[in-house]
């Protein structure tokens, strides 16, 4: 669709040079183009049309109705990141936490102490917006040498509305389970990163140790929510930004998915 753009441009720009032929010798003279009646109309439209496009994409992805993918539509660029840095992504991400804690708040407790709530950390609990919007907002192929070396760091910033609905089910009187796909030898600076930014008091954090390592992330959480269940608990609400972090066997009473149109997991 940018190259549609490009070559009207260009066409324009073509089309008042050949009119007459160019005399190098002639001193320069202001240069009017008159584009053709309507253009401004056809690229509102063609602008909106991209819009219209890519929020359909986006809908996609949150409704796991698209197939896997590895990187956002390259026409999707602007569009993706203008929803991320916006006001969309923010009211989204309240809208999740508000639902979920309304959910949280209507479930009678058993008081044995095994009332369980799960959550995904990247892109539930942390953040990885910083590394991202230097990767293209997921216009690039994901590179897990480079996204280690960000979570190395411990730097990524709570999701507010998350931290609000995680202290509420605390307050509630939730045991709360950690389950990422991080791998174990990022154990000491994912509780560092997550103490650091107001995460405290959960119950267990998982990671993926040796053995987990290559499956896929449906079958890895899956497996993990199932020890859990095997130990006694009964696993009533999961939050998540990837499908994979929901769906699969043994499932919460209700799940809660957060926005996330930058990258997939299966």
């Amino acid at each position: 669709m940018l190259f549609l753009k490009v070559f009207l441009i260009f066409s324009l720009f073509s089309s008042v040079l050949c009119h007459d032929s160019f005399n190098s010798h002639i001193l320069p003279r202001p240069l009017i183009i008159q584009y053709p009646e309507g253009i401004e109309t056809q690229f509102e439209k063609f602008d909106e049309e991209v819009e219209s496009q890519c929020t359909s994409w986006r809908f996609a992805v949150e409704t796991n109705n698209l197939s896997p993918w590895k990187t956002i539509p390259e026409e999707c660029a602007g569009y993706v990141k203008d929803y991320m840095m916006g006001r969309g992504y923010k009211l989204d991400l309240e809208r999740v936490s508000n639902e979920a804690g309304v959910f949280a708040k209507s479930v009678e407790l058993s008081g044995d102490g095994k009332d369980a709530w799960v959550f995904d950390v990247d892109e539930t609990l942390l953040s990885n917006l910083p590394y991202y919007i230097e990767h293209g907002y997921g216009l690039e192929i994901f590179d897990p040498v480079e996204f280690e070396k960000w979570v190395q760091k411990g730097m990524a910033p709570a999701i507010g509305p998350s931290l609000k609905l995680y202290e509420k089910v605390l307050e509630l009187g939730f045991k709360v389970f950690l389950l990422t796909g991080r791998g174990e030898k990022l154990r000491s600076v994912t509780v560092e990163n997550l103490t650091k930014v107001g995460f405290q008091s959960w119950d267990k954090l998982i990671l993926r140790d040796s053995e987990d390592q290559g499956k896929l992330a449906t079958v890895f959480k899956s497996e993990k929510r199932s020890k859990i269940v095997e130990e006694g608990y009964r696993i009533l609400g999961n939050s998540g930004d990837q499908w994979s972090d929901l769906l699969g066997s043994f499932p919460s009473s209700r799940s809660f998915k957060l926005p996330n149109p930058m990258y997939y997991i299966p």
